[in-house]
């Protein structure tokens, strides 16, 4: 790919460039962000080649990239970019076991978020790729990638669903026995595989038990899990209904279900459900941390991770109002600093740390037995 020049600034609509060799799949994806006023398609192209002369006239704030194109696959294209001239790449991939391994490795080459190619068979459908699409070309554009080349619209506030629609509030008035090995819950969207990767592969075998929300389609979180449990000392699995934490175990949200944390007896297990997105989201962060905060209440440790918009600030909040210890990562090593520093504005983070300083935290972690919630 040859040099390419800066692009235009300003501050309008965010740019976006797909690049995709599939026709329906460019319409689809174009009239889908031509729907949102913030959003803008810049240009498409059909294959690499064609986009690098698009983009010699002018960059975009974002490309949405295919994995398998012709002449050039999108992951090559991918390092392409980003050692040239770095900028936040959504790779738009199929539900498939070669494309979530292909989208393990664009994660790990620097795109800074992943979505299925939209399915838009039904109204639902439709509507909820409109939101998810739309949604992530925004976390895109704010990503830390390279240099910010011009000044991006104000983010909208969006309609949004709360974790009322999946179970019920804290329960402020039931008491929380904490004689259950102690557990962790972490939540985490744009940048969080990454970020995800640096804590997990840092923990030791008798860490305690974590449950994990990261914002993946449904597909790809299997093979994020697979390609964690790897690289771990620790397991690492998708959940499965019914799964019962464990020391040095992580469970991850599957893609497109709820995920919830019940106690049973001296332990703890996972249960799925479906519903409408919270927060925009499904697996919602907030319906992780308000489950843990019901069923763990001082014995977990909540930890809110990089990430757009505001799913898991209220959760984190629950669980703090219910004794648990929570930590949200600091700006300096997020890529997007949104879901923490909602979090913190809204009083649920007790404290701020680094990235590199999470896994030690997990793997430190005591509850304070004292701390029975009665209130």
């Amino acid at each position: 790919m040859n040099d390419i020049r800066r692009s235009q600034t300003g501050n309008g609509p965010i740019q976006i460039l797909i690049v995709d060799d599939s026709a329906a799949v460019r319409n689809a994806l174009s009239d889908i962000i031509g729907s949102a006023p913030d959003l803008e398609v810049m240009a498409v192209a059909s294959d690499p080649y064609v986009a690098a002369q698009k983009m010699q006239a002018r960059l975009p704030d974002v490309i949405f990239l295919d994995i398998e194109m012709p002449r050039m696959d999108g992951l090559t294209f991918l390092k392409k970019i980003m050692a040239q001239r770095p900028m936040p790449v959504v790779i738009c991939s199929t539900l498939t076991e070669e494309g979530s391994q292909a989208l393990m490795q664009a994660l790990e080459a620097g795109a800074v978020e992943a979505i299925a190619k939209p399915k838009v068979a039904t109204a639902e459908a439709l509507a909820e790729a409109r939101m998810r699409i739309a949604d992530v070309a925004r976390a895109a554009a704010h990503a830390r990638v390279g240099h910010r080349r011009r000044a991006l619209p104000q983010l909208r506030v969006e309609e949004k669903l709360t974790a009322d629609v999946i179970l019920p509030p804290v329960n402020t008035r039931r008491k929380i026995a904490l004689d259950a090995d102690p557990m962790v819950a972490i939540g985490a969207s744009t940048g969080g595989t990454e970020a995800l990767a640096t804590v997990l592969k840092a923990l030791p075998r008798d860490c305690p038990g974590i449950v994990i929300v990261q914002h993946m389609p449904e597909g790809f979180t299997a093979a994020f899990a697979r390609r964690m449990d790897g690289t771990c000392a620790i397991t690492v699995k998708e959940a499965a209904p019914g799964d019962t934490l464990a020391p040095g175990m992580a469970l991850v949200a599957p893609g497109n279900r709820h995920l919830l944390v019940e106690r049973a007896g001296h332990h703890y297990r996972v249960a799925l459900r479906d519903g409408p997105p919270v927060a925009r989201h499904r697996p919602s962060v907030d319906v992780l941390f308000r489950s843990t905060a019901q069923a763990a209440g001082a014995n977990a440790l909540g930890i809110i991770m990089t990430g757009m918009g505001d799913d898991g600030a209220n959760g984190l909040l629950e669980m703090r109002q219910a004794g648990t210890s929570t930590i949200a990562q600091d700006e300096a090593s997020c890529t997007v600093f949104g879901m923490p520093k909602e979090a913190i504005t809204r009083g649920g983070a007790e404290r701020v740390l680094s990235l590199n300083a999470l896994a030690g935290e997990i793997a430190n972690f005591q509850p304070n037995r004292s701390q029975v919630r009665t209130s």
